[in-house]
């Protein structure tokens, strides 16, 4: 599998995990070392570095990016804030951004997420933000110097898979940035599918964090977006509508 460059470093894995609704940390600690991810995303409502126990940043380990995501923010001005409170909390440059004002089904303002983008990417931040797939809007989100497009697969914990292929094919097809597709991959083949179309990498928090085994399937999702990847990579067999033979019939049936 081909390394993954978003801005200057290097990604070898292309499943980045979330952080939130594990049962406890040190389950939450465990998934992470099991897949063997370079990425995770964590609230800044979860970061307490006055906390003598329960911190979350002391379950990350050292060689493991922390992009702090601004969960909760509902409009531009808020996302702003709460990414610049994260760089000073877990000393990280990286970002999530995270606007949502629509409380039913949880989808990104992609509006105030690319004015977000644009103050962010000048102060230095690498930002990448999570949209609906729109092409119009994730070309804006170049101009305003997005490191990478996060289209959702469908909803946030609705574990829905990639409702959303058609679109995020278009932007995989046009958009000169890493698409890393975010928010409703449910199962690993999920995560392959997300891969085989060409994403660049899949974030998966949910189906996770709830699963009966988070650990193993940490791991799971990890040699899904692996095997999805190399899938892509080796050019897969395009679909017909007749059906072929792998083997010769002539001589057999006649």
């Amino acid at each position: 599998m081909s390394e993954l460059k978003i801005k200057d470093h290097i990604f070898k894995n292309r499943f980045f995990l979330g952080t939130g609704k594990f049962s406890s940390y040190t389950i939450m600690k465990e998934a992470i070392e099991k897949s063997n991810t370079e990425l995770v995303t964590v609230a800044l409502r979860r970061v307490d570095n006055n906390a003598k126990e329960e911190n979350v940043l002391s379950y990350i380990p050292k060689n493991v990016i922390l992009m702090p995501n601004t969960s909760g923010a509902r409009d531009a001005k808020e996302a702003v804030r709460i990414a610049r409170l994260s760089r000073e909390l877990c000393q990280s440059d990286w970002i999530k951004i995270e606007v949502i004002s629509d409380s039913k089904y949880l989808l990104p303002d992609n509006f105030e997420t690319i004015k977000a983008t644009e103050i962010l990417a000048k102060e230095g931040f690498i930002v990448m933000p999570y949209v609906n797939p729109d092409l119009m809007d994730a070309r804006r989100l170049v101009d305003a110097g997005a490191a990478t497009v996060m289209p959702l697969g469908s909803p946030i914990g609705t574990n829905k898979g990639i409702s959303t292929i058609e679109l995020i094919k278009i932007l995989i097809n046009e958009i000169d940035l890493p698409i890393v597709v975010d928010a409703g991959i449910g199962a690993p083949s999920h995560a392959a599918l997300a891969m085989e179309i060409g994403g660049d990498a899949a974030l998966v928090n949910t189906a996770v964090a709830i699963a009966g085994d988070p650990v193993n399937m940490a791991y799971a999702f990890s040699l899904a977006v692996e095997a999805g990847r190399k899938g892509y990579e080796s050019s897969l067999a395009q679909k017909n509508d007749l059906a072929n033979a792998s083997s010769p019939l002539t001589g057999f049936l006649h």
